[in-house]
């Protein structure tokens, strides 16, 4: 990255004086939120399958996605929602843990000139820029806690909803927390997420932490684990980190899209709600074969939500 510094002298100044204070603009510069590219919204979440047939029955027969090669890895398949979001699924690897997240990616608008950005603020651990001629361009880097993170440029020229697809918009991605300090260090004054809500099922706790990305409406959700939250980590086996590591896809109508999927007989045997949920919104659950929850969830509140307002606008579609 290149920086131009202009430094000029207001009234006396040694040599001294004059270096430091072009040291500061220069590290102003070079840290400017302003210059770093935006980051718009929610690409994917990728899971880890231990059957990847069931996982195709679940996507493309329950939440009706639509089934795409993988250019990141010829052995994943790609289920997509919208022309730019999906859900990617990978062959879980030998002696998998309990936790099935792969990785949560984030779309920006210039994949290249954020990896420079970062770099430039002293992130190391940054992959190579990759990508398939003519289409998307990705790097992959990590967050404090080791979840690895990718950042996505997507080729397509719109966000065409995917027909018969339960819904065709992601509209957050959420994983388990364990240090919220840490993840804010990256997410928020690194990346420039934004606050919108948090709650929690017996306040003065905190359970779900939600920070909107810079330039969108979308978010991520941190689903706390631990010290000064109600789910101890101790007690976290592969059910609960399923409920933890999910994604999150808006529907306008909650009875609408759970009505769909019934009378066409598409509910997953495991499924939970509607309910209405502790931000204000109507949810849903349904869990793929290996335990990862897809929330449906209505894209605004419809009461007023526990623990904290709202503090930024809410996606509208």
């Amino acid at each position: 990255m290149t920086v131009r510094i202009e430094c000029k002298r207001i009234g006396p100044m040694t040599p001294r004086r004059l270096f430091l204070a072009c040291a500061a603009t220069a590290l102003v510069g070079a840290t400017s939120p302003d210059s770093r590219p935006a980051i718009t919204g929610i690409s994917h979440l990728a899971v880890y399958s231990r059957d990847m047939a069931k996982s195709e029955h679940f996507y493309m027969h329950v939440m009706g996605a639509r089934k795409g090669a993988d250019p990141e890895n010829p052995a994943g398949v790609r289920f997509y929602f919208s022309s730019r979001q999906f859900v990617e699924v990978l062959p879980a690897p030998a002696g998998q843990g309990a936790s099935m997240l792969a990785h949560a990616a984030y779309l920006t608008a210039d994949a290249g000139g954020l990896r420079t950005w970062l770099a430039g603020q002293g992130v190391k651990r940054l992959g190579p820029v990759l990508g398939v001629a003519g289409g998307d361009r990705w790097f992959v880097t990590h967050d404090p806690e080791g979840n690895e993170v990718q950042f996505v440029q997507s080729a397509s020229p719109d966000a065409a909803a995917v027909p018969g697809a339960i819904s065709g918009r992601v509209i957050h991605v959420g994983y388990a927390v364990h240090d919220r300090a840490k993840q804010d260090s990256f997410y928020r004054r690194l990346l420039g997420f934004r606050p919108y809500w948090f709650g929690a099922f017996k306040p003065p706790k905190i359970d779900w932490i939600s920070q909107q990305v810079p330039n969108g409406r979308d978010w991520v959700e941190y689903m706390m684990v631990g010290a000064g939250s109600d789910v101890l980590m101790e007690k976290v086996d592969a059910n609960q980190f399923g409920v933890l590591n999910h994604l999150s896809l808006g529907v306008q109508n909650m009875q609408t899209a759970v009505t769909t999927l019934y009378r066409a007989n598409r509910l997953s045997p495991r499924h939970d709600g509607p309910q209405m949920g502790l931000d204000g919104k109507w949810q849903a659950n349904f869990y793929d074969p290996d335990g990862t929850r897809i929330e449906l969830m209505e894209f605004q509140p419809v009461t007023k939500p526990c623990c904290s307002p709202f503090t930024a606008e809410s996606p509208t579609d």
